[in-house]
């Protein structure tokens, strides 16, 4: 019997690919940076419980 976590890459909240962030299902991420790199957005994010929730979105007037 396989009792290992599931994982799961997040997903980008503006285009909905997949990130390079790996995640388990017992994973806990409070203000942690989120990077796109195909759409190149960044945000603040936590992420509690398998919920994303958008914590800071980054000025306009900022570059990547």
């Amino acid at each position: 019997m396989n009792n290992r976590p599931t994982t799961n890459f997040l997903l980008c909240p503006r285009c909905g690919r997949k990130t390079r962030t790996l995640v388990r299902e017992d994973t806990e991420l409070i203000r942690f940076p989120l990077f796109c790199p195909k759409c190149r957005y960044a945000c603040v994010i936590t992420f509690k419980k398998g919920k994303l929730e958008i914590t800071e979105v980054p000025d306009a007037s900022e570059s990547f």
